[in-house]
């Protein structure tokens, strides 16, 4: 602000000029907007030292946040998973409908009326034998799903930074939109789907009756029995498989190559489903274009604290703010 504006405008005291009853219609256009830079400033003094303040709160909060975390996920990890998920499922949807955002509420309920659909099969006992795969096939795809929409909005927003929508006349910001529209549902459903595979995989194995979380399995494998699904393997030679192929890991227990690899990349068990031998997973994904599968599941991972987290931090930043007559 400079030292006219200060002085006032046609002779006017700044006093006259924070008036809100002042006729402007006998000012220039000038004038008037010299008297706006005044009221804004004026209504703005001293607030220098209350944002500083503010910015103190938020990082504070940040910090306190992600230590909290971290130490309620290392000490409590199932109630630190089950917590986060319904943040992540429940904070999304309630934005949505305040903002009319239709599109994700179709796709939400969608996800939804299929995952507690299926997920209620994985929690039945006794466990039906065609569960287990029915499980895996659903939040496999899902996850091969998640994973192509977040490549294809990457895709979008390199090709926008490139300028490639030039060559179809589109403006730089539709693009944009679009790429960060496939890439939020990508991560985000990939969450989602991450986590509630893992727990039905829980619950799947444990009605299975041979993985259990602590102890020895209550039940012995027969040799030609996937420990994941239950159901007989039709073959144990991989040259004469039709139908599915198995696997074996290094503790020479043997599986359907889907069950195993659904038990290990969806559903991040690292451990053999039935004696909890550490699984391999750069020899199972031996296939290159396997690999940054596993990388993406990673990237998902870190998604949780930006959607459950981050709004709830934020909401309580926001009530400190209240408290303290920050504005």
């Amino acid at each position: 602000m400079d030292h006219h504006n200060h002085q006032g405008v046609k002779g006017f005291e700044i006093t006259d000029l924070l008036n809100t009853s002042l006729d402007l219609d006998q000012f220039t256009e000038e004038e008037k907007w010299r008297i706006e830079h005044i009221r804004m400033h004026e209504k703005h003094k001293g607030h220098d030292q209350m944002h500083a303040e503010m910015v103190l709160v938020l990082l504070t909060a940040l910090i306190l946040g992600q230590v909290v975390l971290v130490f309620w996920r290392s000490r409590h990890p199932r109630s630190y998973q089950i917590v986060t998920l319904i943040g992540m499922w429940v904070i999304p949807f309630v934005l949505c409908i305040r903002n009319h955002w239709w599109r994700f509420i179709f796709f939400w309920l969608l996800y939804t009326c299929i995952t507690i659909m299926i997920g209620n099969k994985a929690m039945r006992k006794p466990l039906q034998g065609t569960t287990p795969r029915l499980v895996y096939k659903w939040f496999l795809l899902l996850y091969k799903v998640s994973y192509g929409l977040g490549i294809i909005g990457y895709t979008i927003m390199m090709a926008t930074f490139l300028g490639f929508n030039l060559m179809f006349g589109v403006k730089p910001h539709v693009w944009m939109d679009v790429g960060i529209m496939f890439l939020f549902y990508g991560l985000y459903y990939g969450v989602l789907g991450r986590d509630c595979a893992e727990i039905c995989a829980d619950k799947m194995a444990a009605h299975v009756g041979y993985y259990k979380p602590d102890g020895m399995p209550t039940r012995s494998l027969d040799p030609d029995v996937c420990a994941v699904c239950g159901n007989k393997l039709l073959v144990l030679d991989n040259e004469q498989a039709v139908l599915e192929k198995t696997y074996r890991l290094t503790c020479q227990h043997v599986f359907h190559e889907f069950c195993i690899r659904g038990w290990c990349i969806v559903g991040k068990k690292c451990i053999c489903p039935y004696c909890k031998e550490k699984v391999d997973l750069k020899r199972m994904l031996a296939n290159p274009w396997e690999k940054p599968h596993v990388l993406y599941g990673q990237l998902l991972d870190w998604i949780r604290w930006l959607v459950a987290w981050q709004p709830v931090i934020i909401m309580a930043v926001q009530g400190v703010n209240y408290l303290l007559g920050l504005e």
